[in-house]
C-alpha cells in the first residue's frame, strides 16, 4: 500500500482524447502533470471507438467496391470471402499502435502515467488502485488542479439486459468472434449507422429501428433521406418512428418486440446492438466527494471548463454534448491554458464537424435548413450533386451532395452539409470557412484544383447565387 502523497500542479482523470490531450498540453507549458487510466491512453475512442470502427468500415467500404465497383473498372477480382477473424484483428492492431504512440508521448514529455483504477478519497487527492483487484493502493496524488475526463459509458434501454453476448454494445460489436448472419440494431445515430453499414456491407442481414421519424436526426434532413435511400439499396431493413417495447433472447435468438403503426412487430437477429447514446461516466469514481454541480447527470461548467467545485475541471463527454472526441480534445487545450493564466477564446461550438463514416460518408458544420427556418433568419441555399463532379465520376463514387446555406443578408456561412464518399475529409475546409464568417463569394472565388471533389463546394456556393457551371438542374 502507497503510504506517501505525490503532489502535480495537475491531475488528469482519464487519458481518453481529452485526457491525454488535455496532459500534454499541460507538459508543453510547464506544468508538472500526472494522468491516470486503468486502460490504455486513448480511452474509448482510441481503443473502442473513433479508430479501431474506422478500420473495420474501411474494410467494409473496400469490401464493397472490390465487389461491385472493380468489374465497372474492368478489373476481374475472384472474392473468396471472408476471414472475420483477420478482419477483427487488423482493427485490433491499429487500435494498439495508435495507443502505443500516444503512450510514447506521454512518456517523452515527462507526464507521470499512473495505470491503474483511480478514486478521489478527500479534496484533490486521489488513490490509484491496482487495476485488477481494485482494492490495492499503488499511489497516492494531489493535484493542485483536477480536470475530470472520464468520458461516457453507453446509455441502455429501461428494462433491456446488456449480457455483451447477445445483447451487446459498440464494444462487443467490434469483437465478435463469429459474424452474425442477421443483426438487429436499436438506434439509427451516427454508431448505429456505421455499424449498419459494417455489417451490412460484409453479408450480414440487418435491421435498424430508431424511435424518431428519420435516421441521423441530428443531421439536415436531405442528409438522411439521402444516405437512407443509400443504406436500403444495400439491403438494410430501415424502420423509422419504431420505438423498441422489449427484447428477449429465446435459445440462439435475440427478438426485439417493437410498436409498429398501431400493433406490434418482432424483428430477429442472431444478435441485438444497442445504440441508443451514452451518458456520463461518473459511478464508482468518489465524485460524490467532489460535490461538482451536475445537470441531467452531466457535470455542469463554465465557458472554461472548471466545475462549482474549486480546483475542479471537466471536459469531454462527462459534460455532456456534443460528445465526439475532436471536441474533448480542444476542451482540455482551452481548460489547460486557462489553468496556465494563459488568454484562450472560449470554443465556440457552432463551427463543430459531426461525422458519420458509413459509405457515403455523412459530414456537417453549423445550422441545418430547418434551424434556420425556425429561428425564422433569411437564407440563401446551395446545392451541388457528386453527379456532375468530374472527379466523383472518375473515381466512381457520385452518390451524395454538398449543401451549403448562407444568411441572405450578409452572405455568411451558416451551415454546410456533405453526403458523399469523402465527405468527413471535406468538411474541414468548410469549418475553416464558418470560423473566419466566411462568406459565399469568398468560397466561390477561392480557387479548387481540377478534378477534385471540393469542387462540389465552389459550385454550391455558385448555386447559392444562382451560377453554378457545371448544374444547371435540383439536387
Amino acid at each position: 500500500m502507497a503510504d506517501s502523497v505525490t503532489d502535480f500542479d495537475l491531475v488528469v482523470l482519464g487519458g481518453g482524447p481529452g485526457g491525454y490531450v488535455a496532459a500534454i498540453r499541460a507538459a508543453q507549458l510547464g506544468i508538472k502533470t500526472c494522468v491516470i487510466d486503468e486502460q490504455p491512453l486513448g480511452g474509448v475512442c482510441v481503443n473502442w471507438g473513433c479508430i479501431p470502427s474506422k478500420a473495420l468500415l474501411m474494410t467494409a467500404a473496400f469490401y464493397q467496391d472490390a465487389q461491385h465497383l472493380a468489374p465497372e473498372l474492368g478489373i476481374q477480382l475472384d472474392i473468396k470471402g471472408l476471414d472475420w477473424r483477420q478482419v477483427i484483428q487488423r482493427s485490433r492492431d491499429v487500435s494498439t499502435k495508435n495507443s502505443s504512440g500516444v503512450e510514447y508521448l506521454v512518456k517523452k514529455l515527462g507526464i507521470t502515467r499512473l495505470d491503474g483504477r483511480f478514486r478521489v478519497v478527500r479534496d484533490r487527492e486521489i488513490e490509484v488502485l491496482d487495476k485488477e483487484t481494485r482494492k490495492n493502493v499503488i499511489a497516492t496524488v494531489r493535484g493542485r488542479n483536477v480536470i475530470i475526463a472520464t468520458g461516457s459509458k453507453n446509455r441502455n434501454i429501461p428494462g433491456v439486459t446488456v449480457d455483451g453476448e447477445k445483447v451487446i454494445t459498440y464494444h462487443e460489436a467490434m469483437i465478435l468472434p463469429e459474424q452474425p448472419k442477421e443483426m438487429v440494431i436499436i438506434g439509427a445515430g451516427a454508431i448505429g449507422i456505421e455499424f449498419a453499414y459494417f455489417y451490412a456491407a460484409l453479408g450480414t442481414k440487418v435491421t435498424v429501428i430508431e424511435m424518431l421519424p428519420r435516421i441521423l436526426p441530428i443531421e439536415d434532413q436531405e442528409s438522411s433521406n439521402v444516405l437512407a435511400r443509400s443504406l436500403k439499396k444495400m439491403g438494410i431493413d430501415m424502420r423509422t418512428s419504431t420505438p423498441v417495447e422489449s427484447v428477449t433472447v429465446n435459445g440462439d435468438k435475440v427478438i426485439v418486440k417493437a410498436k409498429v403503426g398501431e400493433g406490434s412487430q418482432d424483428f430477429v437477429g442472431d444478435v441485438c446492438l444497442v445504440a441508443i447514446g451514452f451518458a456520463a461516466n461518473t459511478d464508482d469514481w468518489g465524485f460524490e466527494k467532489v460535490n461538482a454541480a451536475t445537470d441531467r447527470g452531466f457535470i455542469k461548467v463554465d465557458e472554461f471548463y472548471r466545475t462549482s467545485a474549486p480546483g475542479y475541471f471537466a471536459i469531454g463527454d462527462v459534460i455532456g454534448p456534443p460528445q465526439l472526441a475532436h471536441v474533448a480534445s480542444h476542451e482540455g487545450i482551452i481548460c489547460v491554458e486557462k489553468i496556465a493564466e494563459q488568454d484562450p477564446e472560449p470554443l465556440d461550438y457552432s463551427t463543430i464537424p459531426s461525422c458519420t463514416y458509413c459509405q457515403p460518408q455523412v459530414a456537417s458544420v453549423g445550422m441545418t435548413e430547418q434551424a434556420c427556418r425556425d429561428k425564422n433568419i433569411a437564407i440563401r441555399v446551395g446545392k451541388f450533386p457528386f453527379t456532375a463532379a468530374g472527379k466523383a465520376n472518375a473515381v466512381g463514387h457520385t452518390d451524395g451532395f454538398v449543401k451549403l446555406i448562407f444568411d441572405e443578408k450578409t452572405d455568411r456561412l451558416l451551415g454546410a452539409h456533405i453526403v458523399g464518399s469523402e465527405a468527413t475529409e471535406m468538411i474541414a475546409e468548410l469549418c475553416l470557412a464558418k470560423v473566419l464568417h466566411a462568406t459565399a463569394y469568398d468560397i466561390i472565388n477561392t480557387v479548387h484544383a481540377h478534378p477534385t471533389l471540393t469542387e462540389a463546394v465552389m459550385e454550391a456556393a455558385e448555386a447559392a447565387h444562382g451560377h453554378a457551371t457545371h448544374y444547371l438542374g435540383r439536387v
